[in-house]
């Protein structure tokens, strides 16, 4: 007997599964804000060195504020103030002559900087002096926070089977408010570091715990549906940040306020079920019916208790976990499932990276910093409703590879026009993001129905790392453009091309019934093997 089976008797998709979306709703809109939250904590405003002290001495006398800067600090090509040096000794000549002698010694600044407030009130960079040479350490936070994330994969993943969902979303939650406050009131860049990793590290159960959850209390015919609505938060967080952002321009209180949803998703836990499926793998056939019981009342089910007994549980495939106890390494023991994770990992890390490298680039394309964010989440949202159409018609392997193909193809059009068209560069790009999101929709959906229920957050996990490794690898891959400007570019479209082309080599899905043991991936496999020749030679 298949669980499908018995959830069909509580109505697979009623009241019962739209409340627990809407409870895993709320924390998830937190994510994307701490997942994009760097554009922001850690710009870097205009600035240019700190010249209080010479003023405090009596040098400039009666100078109005620009013309201590002209006599103090040498100009860039643009017309702008230096960033990092100044004269050794004040120029008083050029009050007179503009133009500045290249022999005129300069120094790195020597009393810190003085920065443009006019847009942050403070940010990582200006709390900490991340700039001139300090300046990689900002972009360097956000990998700090992506490597925190990938061991919060492994570790969530691996607990989360063991211990069930919803203890272990209880540690998430909690954990990341602790860890965000903390972060928050950090008195040195180091300690920021730090306890920013463990807040990548906290938040990772959220998402993975989240996914899981509303997937496996859910019908086969309406996983997609809850798949791409429950994605819809990530955008609706998204666009929430642009406004957070804006009204709140200290870094300090940014977090602490993208992370209030926290606060209200930790008090409405106890509404939360433990995943049934979850519960019948691992022998738990009581709790499993109770809340069966629950969910079909809820949904006005009342006679499913007559039609279901609790001896009809043991029947649904289970798992000896006194026998075998899963880990990461039954991903790779048996030809399928081996097969599987290494396609899966591929596919995850090329939709991060690409993803989060057109996401971390918000500048240059004649728009505000605010504005430009939210046009980047709000094109998401029309993706999101046109990838669930795609994901029901024509399916999850057309629709991931496509995406993905598209999604480097539009960073490709942009490599090869011209900087000067950047009306048009700027409309490519925003379609280049849109895309990317719908082929980050569809691999979360995708990778949840392909690994068995006993591996399912082993396999999620897995893939996250994989994703998060291709997401601190991103901010990294921007810096290239120092030694040449498309370098990044070329990188970030040859990874989403490469990974839309393994995506096609995934078993479809759509309509499938989830797969309950790892002996379910191989016979599945094997009945392929049985219809096409290739595909056992392939294997």
């Amino acid at each position: 007997m298949k669980f499908e089976s018995i959830l069909d008797e509580t109505n697979g998709f009623g009241r019962y599964q739209i409340a627990l979306v809407l409870l895993l709703f709320i924390p998830r809109i937190a994510i994307p804000c701490h997942f994009l939250m760097n554009n922001f904590i850690a710009a870097i405003p205009s600035h240019h060195c700190n010249i209080s002290s010479l003023s405090s001495e009596g040098i400039f006398g009666n100078l109005s504020q620009d013309e201590r800067l002209t006599v103090s600090i040498p100009v860039q090509n643009d017309g702008t103030p230096d960033s990092c040096h100044m004269f050794s000794y004040p120029q008083f000549h050029l009050l007179s002559n503009s133009s500045s002698p290249s022999e005129v010694a300069v120094v790195q600044c020597q009393n810190g900087w003085e920065y443009d407030n006019s847009t942050f009130i403070s940010t990582l960079a200006t709390q900490f002096d991340l700039v001139c040479e300090k300046r990689g350490l900002a972009r360097a936070s956000a990998t700090i926070f992506f490597v925190g994330v990938m061991a919060g994969t492994v570790f969530f993943g691996v607990l989360c089977d063991k211990y069930g969902r919803r203890s272990m979303l209880l540690v998430s939650y909690v954990s990341s408010i602790v860890f965000s406050v903390v972060s928050a009131f950090s008195s040195t860049y180091i300690m920021f570091a730090a306890f920013r990793f463990l807040t990548g590290f906290a938040l990772t159960g959220i998402i993975n715990i989240s996914v899981v959850l509303s997937i496996e209390w859910v019908d086969t015919k309406h996983r997609t549906l809850i798949g791409v609505f429950g994605s819809i938060s990530w955008s609706l967080g998204n666009m929430l940040l642009a406004g957070f952002a804006y009204l709140v321009t200290d870094w300090r209180m940014l977090i602490i306020t993208v992370t209030s949803p926290l606060l209200l998703a930790t008090a409405i836990w106890w509404w939360i079920p433990e995943s049934a499926r979850w519960l019948i793998a691992n022998g738990k056939v009581e709790t499993a019916y109770k809340y069966l019981q629950k969910c079909a009342t809820f949904n006005e089910r009342r006679d499913f208790t007559s039609r279901v007994k609790p001896e009809a549980l043991s029947t649904v495939t289970t798992v000896d976990h006194h026998v075998h106890s899963y880990t990461y390494l039954d991903l790779f023991k048996t030809p399928q499932m081996r097969r599987l994770t290494l396609f899966t990992g591929i596919v995850w890390y090329g939709v991060a990276s690409t993803y989060y490298g057109i996401s971390f680039n918000i500048t240059g394309f004649g728009l505000g910093l605010y504005l430009t964010h939210f046009i980047y989440a709000a094109i998401e949202v029309p993706a999101k409703i046109l990838i669930y159409f795609s994901l029901n018609k024509v399916g999850r392997r057309i629709t991931q590879t496509a995406t993905l193909v598209l999604t480097g193809v539009c960073i490709l059009i942009n490599i090869i026009t011209p900087i000067e068209y950047w009306t048009f560069r700027t409309v490519i790009t925003v379609l280049g993001k849109g895309l990317s999101e719908a082929s980050f929709t569809t691999v979360f959906l995708y990778t949840t129905e392909l690994y068995p229920t006993v591996m399912r957050q082993n396999g999620l996990g897995y893939a996250s790392f994989m994703a998060r490794l291709g997401a601190s690898i991103s901010p990294l891959i921007m810096l290239l453009e120092d030694m040449w400007t498309l370098l990044p570019e070329v990188i970030f479209c040859t990874l989403a091309i490469f990974s839309g082309l393994i995506a096609w080599l995934l078993p479809e899905t759509n309509n499938a019934r989830l797969q309950e043991t790892i002996e379910d991936i191989e016979q599945m496999r094997r009945l392929e093997c049985k219809q096409t020749d290739y595909l056992c030679s392939t294997s």
